[in-house]
């Protein structure tokens, strides 16, 4: 056991899969995973299958976990049961040493099957990113400690509880997973490998950053998306989620220029405690036997197509970066392979030669990334009670039910990448094929027996 790789497993927070400076974004700065993307595979069509709430994040973070898939989570992953098996328990078992520091969106008894160590946990979704409320590692796991925060000390006495025992005070939050993270690796002595989870809050909002970082863009420099629209063209029941109102109806380019601009930045920050991490690890003389996986846990539209958030099925959000790298991945490969973030549980179980558990419904990208695997021929995706989406080959389907709302888009991804020009008038018979499709997915997912998939397949 002990010459088994480490594992150190970098997720990102809104994290879209075009900011990587070396590989499909020139106008961001990001050295440091550009020379772990060197020393790896990179799948450029990673996607989340979607989310059943509005908090994506949360069932994004559970189905990577339990490498379970969208419809067969306990509700939105609020919780994960006894009977999911977790990647960090897994792997503890297995006898690694298992530590993670940043957030976690699944509940604090899933965290504490996770780990056997860990500092600095953020038990909720977003937060200010100076003032993050943290618990301390709790060897019971029990997380009992509760914080409060006045919710708007300006206008309203109501306050918001959270699950924590210290808050750091101007500590910006990915400073101080990343601090955390190269502090057990200075402290580490046993022999046994480590499965590291730095999950940082970077690049969500509320977009604050250090000036050095911010001054490294500028609004000038910066070209608004070539999908870039002032409102989407139709309302499928988002525009009043709290992601949406982050900007106002029209949306202004300048006001656009200025939102990528704080996202570049910060995702610019983010990279350079990448950096402290990497360096951490040589220090120690691991860097050659240590697999580093870099992930995000949703898209973000910025503007594109009228929104800003990730509610949608648009590739802008539901596409995210997957990175492994380091000990024995192949160096540069780029691969096209279809895949899901929850193929990361066995593809990881897989290259430490560990048996996948039965609850595990993803699969392993071990033949894409040493072949060249296409791993699946469909995509199929979700969003609450309101969108379903199938992607075959070029072909890419959105259907949007909401109220008296039925809306279909489909969309030539090789003609037309950025989903610009809907194409279903012309093609009808494309449409009812894929909507056949679209159906047969809709009953193997499971999702009628769920209140989401119900709401939504009675209104098809």
């Amino acid at each position: 056991m002990i010459n088994q790789p480490n594992i150190i497993f970098l997720l990102t927070d809104d994290q879209r899969f075009n900011t990587i400076g070396c590989h499909n974004n020139k106008a961001i700065h990001t050295p440091n995973i550009d020379e772990l993307m060197k020393r790896g595979t990179y799948f450029e069509n990673a996607c989340i299958q979607g989310g059943t709430s509005g908090a994506v994040c949360m069932p994004s973070r559970a189905m990577l976990h339990t490498g379970r898939n969208l419809f067969h989570l306990q509700g939105s992953g609020e919780e994960i049961p006894k009977e999911h098996v977790l990647l960090g328990e897994l792997l503890q078992k297995q006898g690694y040493e298992t530590f993670g520091t940043g957030k976690w969106h699944n509940g604090t008894s899933s965290y504490a099957r996770s780990f056997s160590k860990g500092d600095n946990i953020f038990f909720g979704g977003m937060d200010d990113h100076w003032n993050v409320p943290v618990h301390s590692f709790d060897k019971t796991g029990k997380y009992n400690n509760k914080s409060y925060k006045t919710l708007d000390y300006l206008k309203c006495n109501d306050k918001r509880t959270f699950i924590s025992d210290h808050t750091h005070t101007s500590v910006h939050s990915s400073d101080l997973f990343a601090n955390s993270a190269c502090e057990y690796l200075e402290s580490k002595t046993s022999n046994n490998p480590y499965f590291m989870y730095v999950s940082y809050m970077a690049p969500h909002d509320p977009r604050t950053m250090p000036q050095i970082y911010l001054d490294m863009y500028s609004v000038d420099d910066i070209e608004i998306p070539f999908n870039y629209l002032p409102e989407h063209p139709f309302d499928f029941g988002q525009r009043s989620i709290r992601d949406e109102m982050l900007e106002n109806y029209p949306r202004g380019e300048q006001a656009i220029k200025k939102h990528i601009v704080e996202y570049y930045a910060m995702i610019t920050h983010l990279d350079d405690t990448i950096g402290k991490i990497v360096e951490a690890v040589k220090k120690r003389g691991d860097y050659n036997n240590t697999i580093f996986i870099l992930a995000g846990d949703n898209g973000l539209a910025l503007g594109q197509h009228g929104l800003m958030g990730k509610q949608n099925l648009y590739e802008h959000s539901i596409r995210v970066p997957l990175l492994f790298s380091g000990s024995n991945i192949p160096k540069g490969k780029i691969s096209k392979a279809n895949v899901y973030l929850n193929d990361v549980f066995p593809t990881i179980c897989e290259l430490v030669s560990i048996a996948t558990p039965q609850s595990v419904e993803g699969k392993s990208l071990n033949n894409a990334i040493y072949y060249d695997d296409l791993i699946r021929d469909d995509m199929y995706y979700a969003y609450k009670h309101t969108i379903r989406s199938i992607k075959v080959g070029n072909l890419k389907l959105i259907e949007y039910r909401y109220d008296k709302l039925k809306k279909v888009q489909l969309f030539n991804l090789d003609d037309d990448p950025l989903e610009m020009n809907n194409i279903a008038k012309e093609h009808k018979e494309i449409v009812k094929k894929l909507q056949k499709k679209l159906i047969a997915y809709g009953n193997e997912s499971d999702e009628k027996k769920t209140i989401h998939g119900q709401a939504f397949w009675n209104n098809f």
